[in-house]
């Protein structure tokens, strides 16, 4: 048995055949006479060693070999289509992979909604996405880790980035039903903050080493992972600031309670932006997202 003679045309004509279970109807369409096809396919066949049709009846039918084999083949001229499809951006100066950065603040699923039209308009294009903090998101940008990112817990734009305003993300303060602040009247929770446990961001990057933001206790824990900081807060060990969109759920099923006493200063509104270094050349794939996460019907 020789697989290295098999070839793409062959399985297109199997897999053609298996679909219009015709050999004539497979020659109408390929325009090519009814004996070449069975040629192809009875040379497939014995180069495979296996009976691919049971050509007993009145039309051909895949034999159980067959429906095993045609799935490899399908799957190996998709393949070859989408080495087509890459060569051929690659020749157009399409982007083989993107890599981009989002802050842990940013809507996941609204990045979803977006990323999906992309997969639809750029199927060979491998993307990278990276979910960092504070001034992590900036420094991925500023060493070309990423083509670009959105910044957003880090509440400036460092110098050397250009980019544009996304719609920005509410903060609000949350405990847990049986935490202090919970449980206490609503106008004692302000003055009571700075003896109860805030949980805090924070990252190991150096645009934001030593640096705090919106820390109104003098007790702080430290957790690098919103989700840790997510579960920390449901478990009642502190208090602390959260994307209004992630907690929404938990404080409508009671797993968190907003703590709505807190006087305006510590509900904040998160400046958003999409940033990028100004020597960073975009292909089509990265300029078509980087427009798709400014469009308004994106935001």
């Amino acid at each position: 048995m020789n697989l290295e003679t098999i070839s793409l045309d062959q399985l297109r004509v199997f897999t053609k055949a298996a679909e219009l279970g015709s050999f004539s109807a497979v020659g109408r369409e390929l325009g090519r006479a009814q004996s070449a096809i069975s040629y192809a396919i009875t040379t497939l066949e014995t180069q495979l060693g296996l009976s691919l049709f049971d050509r007993s009846g009145h039309t051909p039918r895949l034999t159980e070999q067959g429906a095993a084999i045609l799935a490899d083949a399908k799957s190996i001229l998709a393949r070859t289509e989408g080495l087509h499809a890459r060569a051929a951006g690659l020749r157009d100066g399409l982007e083989p992979e993107l890599a981009i950065v989002i802050d842990v603040m940013y809507p996941v699923p609204r990045l979803a909604r977006v990323l999906g039209d992309f997969r639809e308009r750029f199927p060979t294009v491998t993307m990278r996405v990276g979910v960092e903090v504070l001034g992590a998101v900036a420094e991925y940008v500023m060493n070309g880790r990423a083509k670009f990112g959105v910044i957003g817990s880090m509440p400036f734009q460092p110098a050397g980035l250009v980019g544009d305003a996304l719609p920005p993300i509410r903060l609000i303060p949350v405990a847990a039903p049986a935490h202090a602040l919970a449980t206490m009247p609503r106008e004692n929770r302000m003055m009571a903050l700075t003896d109860e446990v805030q949980l805090v961001l924070t990252d190991r990057s150096r645009l934001t080493e030593g640096k705090d933001y919106a820390v109104y206790s003098a007790k702080t824990w430290r957790l690098s992972d919103l989700g840790t900081k997510l579960e920390f807060l449901r478990a009642g060990l502190g208090w602390g600031n959260m994307p209004e969109h992630l907690v929404q759920e938990d404080i409508l099923s009671g797993r968190l309670v907003h703590l709505c006493g807190i006087t305006r200063s510590v509900t904040e509104w998160l400046p958003m932006h999409l940033v990028r270094h100004p020597t960073t050349a975009l292909g089509p794939a990265g300029r078509w997202l980087w427009d798709a996460m400014l469009a308004p019907s994106n935001n």
